[in-house]
């Protein structure tokens, strides 16, 4: 039986009880209820849910209590946040839980949205008018889910101008790449106590060596994808440790050795492996049935800042009707997991865009119509909590083995 949620009054008592989780972040009680009519507004079936569309939903005259709450009112978006991520770890919570690094873009007109510029957006796969918003979603076997989120701000937008000003960016707020946003929602999800075993994300983050040590230093796994020109070597190359010189500066870092031979690429590697090295199997159900790809490993030695850093598996993917096509990886895990099991952690990156689908289309993640900094993170957060709610109820019913949401739809 499919159901559709075209009258939340069949699952108040949830609503009500979700919603109690953030309230009291709201001092006045005319902002708590605006707070719980935002939400209904994004889970209403409407096509668009800027600022008209969901007073509309919810019976307000105009939407004027609705940028109120965005604009004006009193509250603490990365507290709602941190809500939200105790939500996640009771109800999603999973020892190999994999947390997924990814971002996308909003477009918009103009120059005076916060962060916006002509820059590269993977959504519409060229250079646009966009924002870039940076995400951490969670996955687990009974569900996925968003954990946090970051603006990205370039750096044109990170000096004293005018625009920053008017889009009330605040002081302390500089310039952060990608891989440093995503390492800062890691180590807040870590503190928060989310269970995360395994780290996966595409090139922008798995290139970036300094990620890679965070996860590691951390003690967890990834499984992140890399580019074809990533150095590697095959065997460990022998190092000069530092010694006390007689005379001159002393020398206090590791250095490669003088014979000690270069790093080869990824690329390099995988071109002389032989047909066997290849295994063919499925990991994920798509769109038009399994996901079939071939699957190969080898173990190398990370190469992090032109030195040796840890022994990893090396995995790569092959497109069955296109051999040439190929995806690289760098994966964190003992010798003992095997090749399908890193393959999975690969291919859950996926997970992160069916959110962005889901949130886009349901929850109105890109619908929205601010301009400032605050008012930015507090529609999003908004769209995450609405997301994680119905995230829930679908995780619930599918347990029960009974109703299922079609599109998510409310």
């Amino acid at each position: 039986m499919v159901v559709q949620l075209d009258d939340l009054d069949g699952w108040r008592d949830s609503f009500e009880a979700f919603h109690a989780r953030f309230a009291h972040l709201f001092v006045r009680r005319e902002s708590r209820e605006q707070a719980a009519k935002y939400l209904r507004g994004l889970l209403a079936p409407v096509e668009r849910k800027n600022g008209w569309q969901v007073a509309e939903a919810v019976g307000d005259a105009t939407p004027d209590r609705m940028q109120r709450l965005l604009y004006l009112v009193d509250w603490d978006a990365d507290a709602a946040r941190d809500i939200l991520e105790a939500f996640v770890v009771e109800i999603f919570g999973h020892p190999d839980g994999i947390g997924v690094l990814d971002e996308t873009g909003f477009l918009k007109k103009g120059v005076h949205s916060v962060g916006v510029q002509r820059q590269y957006s993977g959504t519409a796969g060229k250079i646009e008018n966009c924002q870039i918003g940076v995400f951490l979603t969670y996955s687990t076997p009974t569900g996925h889910v968003f954990l946090d989120r970051r603006l990205y701000l370039p750096e044109s937008w990170c000096e004293g101008t005018p625009r920053r000003t008017a889009a009330q960016v605040p002081e302390d707020v500089v310039f952060q790449t990608k891989p440093e946003q995503g390492i800062a929602m890691l180590e807040h999800a870590w503190a928060q106590g989310v269970p995360m075993r395994w780290v996966t994300g595409d090139e922008v983050y798995g290139d970036d060596p300094r990620l890679r040590e965070t996860v590691e230093r951390q003690g967890r796994g990834y499984v992140l994808a890399v580019s074809s020109t990533t150095p590697v070597w095959t065997e460990r190359p022998p190092v000069v440790e530092p010694v006390r010189a007689t005379g001159g500066r002393p020398r206090t870092k590791v250095r490669l050795a003088p014979d000690a031979p270069p790093s080869t690429t990824v690329a390099t590697v995988v071109a002389s492996w032989p047909a066997d090295q290849w295994q063919r199997f499925s990991v994920a159900e798509g769109e038009k049935g399994p996901r079939v790809y071939d699957w190969g490993r080898v173990r190398v030695i990370e190469s992090r800042h032109q030195m040796p850093g840890p022994e990893v598996w090396l995995l790569v993917r092959r497109s069955v009707s296109d051999p040439t096509e190929l995806a690289y990886y760098l994966a964190l895990a003992p010798w003992e997991t095997t090749l399908e099991e890193i393959a999975v952690v690969a291919a859950t990156r996926y997970t992160v865009e069916q959110c962005f689908e889901e949130a886009k289309g349901e929850t109105g993640l890109d619908h929205y119509e601010v301009r400032h900094w605050t008012s930015w993170y507090r529609h999003i957060t908004l769209s995450m909590l609405a997301h994680a709610w119905l995230a829930a109820i679908r995780s619930t019913e599918a347990a029960k083995g009974g109703l299922q949401l079609q599109n998510w739809r409310a």
